[in-house]
């Protein structure tokens, strides 16, 4: 029986911290006074204090996107973030006779910023609450398994629905340290989004896939957006009556960017990391997970290639999606190596053995934490037996007629229960996104490219032994007797050919319709998702049960944890979970290997010897070729470096999610952008080394140098606040 440690409680904040190594941690707003010290140590001239405040600056100007972070540079509403974050409303945007992802754009006036797309949110957090005692409150005593996991999601669906007193509001709960604390954070949506400023690709993603991760690094990974509002100030759908949103506050923009060794911080929403999971994880992970998706991933990039030629519709409306496989492949292959070549398995078995050797030390830390361990150990292993066909499944799964058909009939079901009950994503506050992804669904969608994919997967999804399969999905298929390839082929162009799936007004129409229409339809994807409904209502039901289990096991295994780490003096900070965060250090290079030390610091000139004519990740349009040959620097030269500078390292703990994240100096200015670590720290997800672990940021000065004399974005130069 699993025992639960924190039925009413949290967590004291006194437990969270040890002593932080060198500039380890992503940091939550409410910590930031305790570690002052270490901050003002590394160089921070604003008030620790202050800046744990929401509705004080600098926190008051960084803003979510929903996947990544952003940040307000004008009063205006005028919002930066990379370049790969806004890449799909750059699609949405682009047409094979004008692709904005080769050309770039720049909005001349307000009045020619077009709608980034229909699912653009900014999101501005305004409150976190402590919600850890009404959650665990709210939990019948002797709970398991499913009344364990329904009893937490019950009571976080109240308070959100209490959060949400309007559309203008999104709330949600996020749990720290497994789910030994909650917290209710507060956000402003803001959902009438347009872009307003793209560099051409040749900048924004120059190096492409060859030098993701990698150092050195010339790329421009920066993009505009801005937000906009009603003439009363609240968030409005896109309407050319709406105006910009001003901002409680905004970055300033430092034009001399940074010098080696200044203090540099990123303040962004990190997604996720998985720095205390246990051995058992570690190895399934390593050794399973990640080179079967690595494979998963580069295979489903080649299929869209082979099916879609170059700059015409069908590829661009898959550019996006290759950018994130071929971004998470190649961060797998550096884990894997990385894992390989390093004793992590080694030091997290260690660390499991030196963590129960102290429980059983002391009679005291045994009755309380008890077998903690061995009881997540056992958990994990049994999430595990299902893994290959969940991996393979989602692969499959990702067919835009499928996830249609089944989130469609879906809704009918939930929208059968009152508000609080229905599964997220079908509740009310979820509506007008759903209704915008239907709306929006060709944009990204050929039926080439699908048929391809999912017979491609098909053949994956066949190699599985039977028990790994779903049978409801066999029966559909025909694959209770193995793969009949000729057959498959002819069905599934037969569904494509009768389904209406693929027209907007008919998905909307859908949104509409009762469960038992959906059970007497003909479409073919509306039959598959009826056909499937009831296993997968099965398997989510399994799916509660292990996670309510884990939901006990996980927060004793933290408390034990973290009171194990506290008796060492080391560091404790909760795993990043897509909220707001803080992480510091400085301007620094490193050395990746023996008899090699990487600068901090890459130049205009080292892009220019990047240059290949014709290589779709290393081409530059002539105008900025000249504007390097001919050093035409302008004010943003750097005397230390006798150039521009374009890309910088920092020591900064960052990850996924942090991506667009704002970088600041010790006085608040912006900086540059982060968006991306070098090939070494990938790893710095599960596990953290200082020597690697490095972030790469563009600089303000190449970001100026490129507006003001490549891309002639003179009119967002002069709205904002330059700082020299």
């Amino acid at each position: 029986m699993i025992k639960k440690l924190l039925s009413t409680g949290v967590i004291a904040s006194s437990m969270l911290f040890g002593a932080a190594i060198a500039d380890e941690g992503m940091w939550q707003p409410h910590q930031l006074s305790e570690i002052k010290d270490k901050l003002k140590a590394a160089g921070l001239k604003l008030d620790p204090e202050k800046m744990a405040d929401l509705n004080q600056f600098p926190m008051n100007a960084i803003v979510s996107l929903g996947g990544c972070s952003a940040s307000f540079l004008s009063e205006q509403g005028l919002v930066i973030t990379n370049h790969h974050c806004a890449y799909g409303s750059i699609q949405y945007n682009s047409t094979e006779e004008n692709n904005l992802l080769v050309n770039g754009f720049v909005a001349k006036s307000m009045d020619k910023e077009p709608q980034a797309s229909p699912n653009a949110r900014v999101y501005v957090t305004e409150s976190l609450t402590n919600v850890t005692s009404d959650i665990k409150g709210s939990i019948p005593k002797g709970a398991e398994g499913v009344e364990y996991f329904n009893a937490i999601e019950k009571r976080e669906k109240e308070l959100v629905a209490d959060c949400e007193a309007s559309q203008d509001y999104r709330c949600n709960v996020y749990s720290f340290h497994g789910g030994a604390e909650f917290f209710l954070i507060k956000q402003l949506a803001i959902r009438d989004v347009r872009l307003v400023y793209a560099p051409p690709s040749s900048i924004g993603k120059f190096g492409g896939d060859t030098d993701n991760w990698m150092w050195p690094r010339h790329t421009g990974d920066w993009s505009f957006y801005r937000a906009y509002v009603n003439k009363d100030g609240k968030p409005a759908d896109y309407s050319k009556d709406n105006v910009p949103f001003k901002p409680k506050a905004f970055l300033k923009v430092n034009a001399n960017g940074v010098e080696n060794g200044d203090y540099v911080m990123v303040l962004g929403y990190p997604g996720r990391t998985n720095r205390y999971r246990t051995d058992v994880e570690v190895e399934s992970t390593f050794k399973n997970v990640y080179p079967t998706s690595k494979r998963l991933r580069e295979e489903f990039i080649d299929v869209i290639k082979a099916n879609s030629e170059d700059g015409s519709e069908a590829r661009i409306k898959y550019e996006s999606t290759i950018a994130g496989l071929a971004n998470y492949a190649k961060n797998y292959g550096s884990m894997i190596e990385s894992f390989n070549k390093g004793d992590m398995l080694e030091r997290r078995k260690q660390l499991t053995a030196d963590l129960t050797k102290w429980i059983n030390s002391d009679k005291k830390r045994k009755a309380k934490y008890g077998d903690a361990v061995n009881e997540l150990a056992a958990l994990i292993v049994e999430s595990n037996k299902t893994q290959d066909g969940d991996i393979v499944m989602g692969y499959l799964g990702r067919s835009a007629m499928m996830r249609v058909a089944k989130g469609l009939y879906r809704l009918a079901h939930e929208k059968q229960k009152p508000n609080v009950e229905r599964r997220r994503g079908f509740q009310e506050r979820d509506m007008k996104r759903f209704g915008q992804y239907m709306a929006v669904t060709n944009k990204s969608f050929d039926e080439t490219v699908e048929k391809a994919l999912f017979m491609h997967f098909s053949k994956e999804y066949a190699q599985l032994p039977k028990a790994q399969r779903n049978a409801t999905f066999d029966k559909f298929f025909g694959f209770e007797n193995g793969l009949n390839e000729a057959k498959l082929t002819a069905q599934v162009n037969a569904m494509y050919a009768k389904t209406k799936l693929d027209e907007a007004d008919v998905r909307l129409a859908w949104m509409d319709k009762s469960v038992e229409e959906f059970k007497t339809s003909d479409d073919p994807f509306i039959q598959f998702a009826v056909s499937q409904y009831d296993h997968d209502m099965k398997e989510e039901e399994k799916g509660k049960a292990l996670g309510g289990k884990l939901q006990q096991a996980r927060p004793a295994y933290m408390e034990a944890m973290i009171a194990f780490k506290k008796s060492r003096n080391e560091a404790v900070y909760a795993d990043a979970n897509s909220s707001l965060r803080i992480t510091y250090g400085n301007v620094k290079g490193y050395s990746p290997q023996d008899g090699l030390v990487a600068t901090p610091f890459t130049t205009l000139e080292g892009m220019l010897a990047k240059y290949q004519p014709g290589d779709d990740e290393f081409d530059l349009f002539e105008n900025i070729r000249t504007a390097i040959s001919t050093k035409q620097y302008g004010p943003y030269k750097k005397e230390s470096l006798g150039s521009v500078p374009v890309n910088y390292l920092s020591t900064l703990d960052i990850t996924g999610g942090n991506s667009g994240s704002a970088t600041l100096n010790a006085n608040g200015e912006f900086v540059g952008l982060v968006f991306d670590g070098v090939y070494e720290s990938i790893i710095g997800d599960w596990d953290y080394d200082p020597t690697y672990n490095r972030s790469i940021h563009t600089s303000v000065p190449f970001m100026l140098w490129v507006m003001e004399n490549v891309d002639g974005a003179d009119n967002i130069i002069d709205e904002m606040t330059i700082v020299k």
